[in-house]
């Protein structure tokens, strides 16, 4: 029954998690300087964080929904504009530059890495602006709170195996330097999408209002 809009959900922070970003850099960091251990605990925080952005975004809007219809959908719309302004951002990316720099390899405690992680992706604003979006444009306010949290236990199991792969991958140089290379592309990907998703919700609003 909501087989869709788990798929958009699905699409969305697919296209969201493989662009690179501060938890993508804090993975390649730790999986490069420290080792392939660290870097797949570094994962495991970050995938852990997501469970602290889909609960506020569980309980917030919740309340919001119970108290304020209009208070709702104002905040639709500004997930919307956000939506439209990280997207056209995003299609601005450029590629990166790439340096050929040898790190050596440091000693870093699984507890250390696995807070690094963490406190990323419970502390990046732009994580925290992306999931009340993801939870009030994409997931409707009639679908189920144990639904909605089986979205977020997707989200939060997805993100750890794509960093676990992120960190198995970039413990190779070569392939760090590469995949550099390529990551403005998977922006501008992800920035289409949002861009698309920001406009349909803007005309949605604007046509229901009329």
């Amino acid at each position: 029954m909501y087989l869709n809009e788990f798929l958009l959900v699905a699409l969305v922070h697919l296209l969201a998690v493989i662009s690179p970003g501060p938890d993508f850099a804090v993975v390649i960091r730790n999986s490069v300087s420290a080792g392939r251990q660290a870097g797949l605990v570094t994962a495991l925080g970050v995938g852990s964080g997501i469970f602290l952005h889909v609960a506020y975004s569980l309980l917030g809007i919740g309340i919001i929904v119970s108290q304020s219809v209009w208070l709702f959908n104002l905040l639709k719309l500004l997930a919307g504009a956000y939506l439209l302004y990280i997207g056209i951002k995003a299609l601005r990316a450029k590629p990166q530059a790439v340096t050929d720099i040898t790190l050596p390899a440091l000693s870093l405690a699984p507890r250390k890495a696995f807070g690094v992680g963490f406190i990323t992706n419970g502390l990046n604003p732009k994580a925290t602006l992306f999931f009340l979006s993801v939870f009030t444009l994409v997931i409707s306010p009639q679908t189920p709170i144990l639904v909605q949290a089986g979205y977020g236990l997707y989200l939060a199991v997805a993100t750890t195996l794509w960093f676990c792969l992120v960190a198995l991958l970039f413990s190779q140089p070569a392939v760090r330097r590469g995949f550099a290379r390529l990551g403005h592309w998977f922006d501008r990907l992800m920035g289409a999408v949002l861009v698309g998703l920001g406009l349909h919700l803007a005309l949605s609003e604007w046509f229901r209002r009329s």
